[in-house]
């Protein structure tokens, strides 16, 4: 009986499995991280999977392993485990929890738009949902301090609230299909709001950008600007399908006797078509624009381009991590 060859010290576990200069390699990789069954792990299997990674970066590499398990234990890893400070994540922070956690909200948000109370009380569940996300998944290296997380989820919510309920009273004499889109363009509206301001210490001081080697070259806030755009396209992207698709279906279906027969079955109905739309809507928009960002050095700001070009006169593209 021979034993499996043991693994070579050099696969790069820091990095996604798949090319992340593709966007199918991308969406494996988000498909991957946003996996839902993530969240029924024990809390033995989070432990074996970090002791796995971390002898696997020590060089310690037990025999037998294969590089299908190491992979599976990284990604188990990152699923649980803050990728700056190494921390046990809030459960319902992590990416795993998105699909869920925003199936039952955006659900509930789709199925009670009609009185003021459920408008209030779902868009403030859905952004107390989002500080949670935000403060959970925030840059290590730019700390959040609790007055500034205050301040973002404060006027979030009063954002998504005051464009929910002016909208509202504006599709009061429009088709009701047109009524089922408020709760939409709340989500769009509060994005805008929350995620520049959770993110108001990158657009003052600027995020660090690197050459392709990962070296720091500076800190930029025109590269701050272009990450938070990508973030706030895709979360608005995100919440686009699931929030997009449902309605049409639910005003057809509405108009069938089964649902005037079970009207109990609104909205489980509606958390499920959400579900759907958010399982694969989640990963894809995660996926429009890579991870680590690029931007030509021309377009940094002018005091930031020549600390650049002194270093090194030839660089062209320099690179910034987006965050999610």
């Amino acid at each position: 009986q021979k034993m499996p060859p043991s693994l070579p010290a050099t696969i790069n576990i820091r990095e996604p499995r798949w090319d992340q200069s593709t966007f199918q390699g991308r969406a494996k990789h988000f498909f991957m991280v946003t996996d839902p069954r993530n969240l029924l792990l024990s809390g033995a299997t989070l432990e074996e999977a970090r002791r796995v990674v971390e002898d696997y970066r020590a060089g310690r590499i037990p025999p037998g392993l294969t590089e299908d398990q190491l992979w599976k234990a990284k990604y188990i890893y990152d699923s649980a485990f803050h990728p700056d400070t190494g921390e046990k994540m809030l459960l319902v922070g992590r990416m795993s929890a998105q699909v869920p956690m925003n199936m039952t909200i955006t659900g509930c948000m789709l199925t009670f738009y009609r009185t003021t109370p459920a408008v209030l009380f779902w868009q403030w569940v859905n952004q107390s949902f989002n500080a949670v996300v935000n403060y959970t998944n925030r840059s290590g290296d730019a700390p959040i301090t609790p007055s500034q997380l205050g301040a973002a989820y404060v006027s979030a919510t009063t954002g998504a609230v005051v464009t929910a309920l002016g909208l509202k009273s504006l599709t009061k004499h429009l088709p009701a299909i047109i009524g089922r889109y408020v709760p939409f363009a709340a989500v769009a509206a509060a994005n805008c709001i929350n995620i520049p301001l959770m993110r108001q210490r990158e657009l003052k001081l600027g995020i660090p950008v690197t050459d392709e080697n990962g070296n720091r070259l500076g800190e930029s806030t025109a590269a701050a600007q272009k990450a938070i755009f990508q973030v706030v396209v895709s979360r608005i992207g995100m919440a686009a399908p699931a929030m997009a698709i449902p309605p049409v279906i639910m005003n057809a279906l509405e108009k069938r006797a089964f649902l005037k027969r079970y009207p109990y079955l609104n909205a489980p109905l509606q958390v499920g078509l959400v579900g759907f739309c958010l399982v694969f809507a989640t990963p894809l928009c995660c996926a429009l624009f890579p991870q680590k960002s690029s931007m030509p050095v021309s377009r940094l700001e002018p005091e930031v381009q020549a600390r650049i070009r002194e270093k090194d006169p030839q660089l062209e593209t320099v690179y910034f991590n987006k965050g999610l």
